[in-house]
């Protein structure tokens, strides 16, 4: 992990697992409180919600936005704080997931790798300019704007949230990934090879390597990383 950041935590029983990532903004001191006070937040509150996981999940989510509202109205100095988050339910029907902002969710399955949600940057716009020609594809990948948040928790209205609707079912094999966007100085396909390599030993192996390499690549642009990483429990003691 690269400081300050992305906070990661996760808390459950035996046949239920939440997980968290929250990636701040707001310069040093309020980034870190940001991303610490999701966590912390989602966390206590989507274990105490009842209903169903997406209702559980909404939940969550608004008493983190919530929580950062509150701290900036005690707090003007901190104004314009504020963080993504990618919280996952996992149980025995799969995984559930709410995210907001560009931190990525992946899904690695028989050597492969595909994106959960939805990412809240700009990139997706700037791509789709590329491929209908009104911009070179250099062009969309080097633009300035290029990770600028259209959603983003701030303690305002969330402007876009990804909700799944139903449990992503997971088989032995799999592995769920939570990341802030400093992993995407890795193309896929390396995520994808990284994640093979190490999954017979852990998802905490998986993670490590994955950090590991993005810190080796020596970017000068490099972003905060931190990578929370989930295996089936057949294939794993723990996750």
């Amino acid at each position: 992990m690269m400081s300050p950041g992305p906070e990661a935590a996760q808390a459950g029983a035996v046949d239920r697992l939440a997980c968290v990532l929250a990636d701040g903004m707001g310069g040093h001191a309020g980034g870190a409180i940001a991303s610490r006070m999701v966590c912390e937040t989602f966390l206590d509150a989507v274990g105490k919600a009842d209903g169903r996981s997406p209702e559980r999940l909404q939940t969550a989510l608004d008493a983190a936005n919530a929580a950062i509202s509150e701290h900036v109205a005690g707090n003007p100095a901190l104004r314009g704080m504020g963080s993504t988050l990618i919280g996952v339910l996992f149980g025995p029907e799969g995984a559930e997931w709410v995210s907001v902002g560009d931190s990525p969710l992946y899904l690695y399955r028989n050597g492969e790798i595909a994106l959960l949600n939805e990412d809240h940057s700009l990139a997706p716009a700037l791509d789709q300019l590329a491929a209908e020609g009104r911009l070179s594809a250099a062009e969309a990948r080097s633009d300035p704007r290029r990770h600028l948040l259209r959603s983003a928790v701030t303690g305002e209205e969330l402007d876009l949230v990804d909700l799944s609707r139903q449990p992503l079912p997971l088989h032995a094999g799999d592995c769920v990934v939570l990341a802030s966007d400093g992993i995407q100085t890795l193309d896929t396909e390396e995520i994808a090879r990284i994640i093979g390599a190490y999954l017979d030993d852990g998802p905490d192996a998986v993670a490590e390597a994955l950090v590991r390499t993005v810190l080796e690549a020596r970017d000068s642009h490099q972003d905060n990383i931190t990578v929370l990483a989930v295996v089936p429990i057949e294939q794993a003691s723990q996750a």
